[in-house]
């Protein structure tokens, strides 16, 4: 199907086709192609991404996705009522053991540079009012399952632990509206190209690809935390000295200012790793998901005084000059 939209609207034969990123790409003529459905997407985010793309690669990134042109000079095409777009990039291989800490500071420092004005896609000064909602959504489904008897053992762990991570919830909004008022930002705080989950596969592990369908325009310090989050939970015996080698490669080309930390250590304190395990859990399609996201539940609550500690020992896992910078530190988390 999609290979007849790339022949149909756009005139491109494709000469194998493989998965990546659970995605059909299809190569021709030494490019990669990807078809994506797109009728849910806002015309205005569409034109944003579009423009971030177009930025990124004329300040010269070899690996950003572009969006292909149909042969009557479109780049929305409709097909049996479903709206597409196609990107294209020269398909370069993951070069292994790369310095994914530059990489991105440099990505970063491109996306400052973009003239355009983008709103669609912005989450700049948005984080307060999004956490708010997220945590009232969520206490609203608490408050109903408190009222029923639990009848699954998901059910009563999310009643169990939910009053502990709307606590940490609320620190990190504390912390966040603290830092915006108290610290003045610097040039390098200005918006940027983002990702709505930036981790070590998001650019690929066979093809380096940088897909705008990732991204979001906000402040460099949303991918610098999630980075460090994935990292935690997904290296939990070497994460300290993986943090501090890529914060330490970050800080190579862009120096982080108090502001951009304070943001960091808010983000890693807000538990959105435990809001989409709850929130993928009563999306899931099949009990064998479910019961993957009850474990994953239940192994959060048996290690949440670790990740205390971790929150408690981050400005000194990252070698950050506290008193230099006049940062402050949460007390209870330093027990």
């Amino acid at each position: 199907m999609m290979s007849d939209i790339l022949q149909k609207h756009f005139g491109i034969q494709p000469e194998q086709s493989y998965m990546v990123r659970n995605q059909m790409r299809y190569i021709s003529g030494g490019v990669l192609y990807t078809v994506v459905p797109v009728t849910h997407v806002e015309e205005d985010t569409l034109v944003e991404l579009y423009e971030m793309s177009e930025h990124l690669s004329k300040e010269g990134d070899r690996y950003v996705s572009r969006f292909v042109a149909s042969t009557n000079e479109k780049f929305l095409v409709t097909e049996d009522e479903v709206d597409y777009v196609v990107l294209g990039n020269a398909p370069h291989p993951v070069v292994p053991s790369t310095k994914l800490g530059r990489k991105l500071a440099r990505f970063h420092d491109r996306g400052r540079s973009i003239e355009k004005v983008i709103k669609s896609c912005s989450r700049i000064g948005e984080w307060k009012s999004l956490w708010e909602k997220r945590l009232d959504q969520m206490e609203g489904v608490w408050n109903n399952y408190l009222t029923e008897r639990p009848d699954r053992e998901f059910s009563r762990l999310f009643i169990e632990s939910y009053p502990y991570y709307m606590g940490l919830a609320e620190n990190a909004i504390q912390y966040l509206v603290d830092t915006e008022m108290d610290e003045e930002t610097r040039d390098s705080d200005a918006g940027t190209v983002c990702h709505v989950r930036f981790h070590e596969s998001t650019w690929g592990t066979e093809i380096c690809m940088k897909d705008p369908f990732d991204w979001v325009f906000d402040h460099a310090s949303r991918d610098i935390s999630e980075w460090i989050r994935e990292r935690y939970f997904s290296q939990n015996r070497t994460f300290q000295p993986d943090i501090r080698s890529f914060l330490q490669e970050y800080e190579s080309v862009s120096p982080l200012t108090a502001f951009s930390w304070r943001l960091i250590y808010a983000r890693l304190l807000f538990p959105i790793h435990y809001f989409e395990c709850i929130e993928d859990y009563f999306t899931a399609s099949s009990e064998q998901t479910q019961k993957q996201l009850e474990d994953k539940l239940e192994r959060m609550m048996k290690t949440s005084r670790e990740y205390e500690a971790f929150l408690g020992n981050f400005y000194r896992i990252a070698d950050v000059p506290l008193k230099k910078m006049s940062i402050p530190e949460i007390q209870w988390l330093k027990k």
